[in-house]
């Protein structure tokens, strides 16, 4: 059975580092997210200060270039950046806890020493499993992989890669043996100038706009064998054990989405006035508020506790589960509110709401829609 951790309150060190991460936002990152959003585009500088202040490689030791912090201290950051934008949040979540867990913790010394440094101080990482006809069956994926003696030939589409337009690194999954079904698949690193490898269509979508999302194509790819991640034909427990974490990365999202739209619809209802009064007074108004405060702070609870169970090395994959489907049913109720509350004036882009709200959405859907979360509690609960 998973031990219950203290999971609320910080110590000095993790106030103090998530402080500076959301005066870094705020400052840096506020004035340039309605922009973005419209231009469907994230500034690079940007980018370049997230690697400058080391955001990129928070849990990469310092011995591989990076800040040598922990898990939880990445979850923070992508709390923080998210309450402001969550475009800005996903590049440092899927950088630290897709792509940087899965070369920590499944690469071999060549590759870490290869390419960690990259990943921690220049360049980006993109997780590539998702296809077109296999999304919440992952292992049904139709990529392949050819021996051919000292390197691999991969051949195939991705679809839905988060990152993919800015990324120089791909974690790339292929099935190198159909016939044994998951059990042929295979993590393959791959840079963008290799040969037979480019980055396809970018996707137009509802929300998280300013963070890429494309395809991948493989044509006679050639991949050298010393970059495949882990063992050929384990790329499945890659995939599994790297997403359990990704979950977790997915909930400090929509905790940031819900922070950061009910402080503003707590302002707005200190500067609204209706009827002669301001519309914080009106008490069906502050239960409105009051109700969304206690599902954000029920759903950090979830989110903090499976990122210190992870830190401790306990058993925390149901409690990522948790995690990601309360967070990710809680922010789309939240930032729903919170347009209540501003009334038409929520439902234009001139106020911040719309846009949390049309963010919160893809909480239920990447990494595992909410139903594949429900289906997993289920089976730790039934097994």
């Amino acid at each position: 059975m998973s031990q219950v951790l203290p999971i609320i309150r910080l110590n000095e060190e993790e106030e103090m580092f998530r402080e500076a991460v959301l005066d870094f936002a705020r400052e840096q990152i506020a004035p340039h997210v309605m922009e973005m959003d419209q231009k469907a585009q994230f500034r690079r500088e940007l980018l370049d200060q997230f690697f400058e202040l080391g955001l990129m490689g928070i849990d990469i030791p310092e011995a591989y270039g990076g800040t040598g912090g922990n898990f939880f201290m990445s979850i923070l950051a992508i709390e923080a950046l998210a309450s402001v934008d969550a475009s800005a949040a996903i590049y440092v979540d899927v950088q630290n806890t897709l792509v940087n867990n899965a070369f920590m913790r499944w690469g071999n010394e060549a590759i870490k020493q290869k390419y960690l440094p990259q990943l921690a101080q220049e360049k980006i990482g993109a997780y590539a499993l998702s296809e077109p006809s296999s999304g919440s069956d992952a292992f049904g994926l139709k990529a392949r992989g050819e021996d051919k003696g000292d390197h691999f030939v991969l051949n195939g589409t991705k679809l839905w890669i988060t990152n993919a337009a800015e990324a120089d690194i791909f974690l790339v999954f292929a099935n190198i043996n159909p016939e044994l079904g998951y059990k042929g698949i295979t993590a393959f690193v791959i840079e963008r100038g290799f040969d037979g490898f480019k980055v396809g269509k970018k996707e137009d979508k509802l929300g998280i706009r300013a963070s890429s999302t494309c395809e991948l194509i493989m044509e006679n790819c050639i991949v050298p064998k010393e970059n495949v991640l882990g063992e050929t034909g384990k790329g499945y427990k890659v995939a599994i054990e790297t997403l359990n974490e990704g979950r977790i990365g997915i909930g400090a999202q929509m905790l940031g989405i819900m922070q950061g739209s009910l402080d503003a619809g707590v302002q707005y209802a200190q500067e609204r006035s209706q009827f002669g009064r301001q519309i914080a007074q009106f008490q069906g108004l502050r239960f409105q508020i009051a109700e969304a405060k206690i599902l954000l702070e029920a759903s950090r609870r979830f989110v903090y506790n499976a990122a210190r169970m992870k830190d401790a090395g306990d058993d925390f994959v149901m409690e990522a589960a948790m995690a990601k489907y309360f967070s990710s049913v809680n922010a789309e109720k939240v930032t729903s509110r919170m347009i209540d509350i501003f009334g038409g004036y929520g439902y234009t882009k001139d106020y911040p709401v719309e846009k949390f709200y049309r963010d919160s959405k893809i909480g239920q859907i990447y990494e595992g829609t909410s139903n594949m979360q429900l289906d997993t509690i289920g089976k730790f609960l039934l097994k």
